[in-house]
């Protein structure tokens, strides 16, 4: 089993403003989970930690919970609460 795996992060709101792309691709540990990709994010631009507990998370198209295992080649969405109307 290879002992890291690459994913695809795509930005969305307050995370695509910080770090000015939409989209990283992260290799991290075999194992790592959506909540650890969050934690690594913060850790890069701390000024998004009070988005930390309003952000939901998806995974290959469908909502997961922070501690959800990722594995090679998924796409992780980070999606803050969004402003505005319409």
């Amino acid at each position: 089993m290879p002992d890291s795996i690459t994913i695809v992060v795509k930005l969305f709101a307050a995370y695509q403003e910080a770090y000015g792309v939409s989209e990283l691709r992260l290799e991290l540990p075999t194992g790592a989970t959506v909540a650890q990709v969050r934690d690594r994010l913060l850790a890069e631009h701390p000024e998004l930690t009070q988005w930390r507990d309003l952000t939901r998370f998806g995974v290959n198209l469908q909502f997961v919970e922070p501690d959800t295992v990722l594995q090679s080649g998924d796409e992780v969405v980070f999606i803050p609460p969004v402003s505005g109307g319409l």
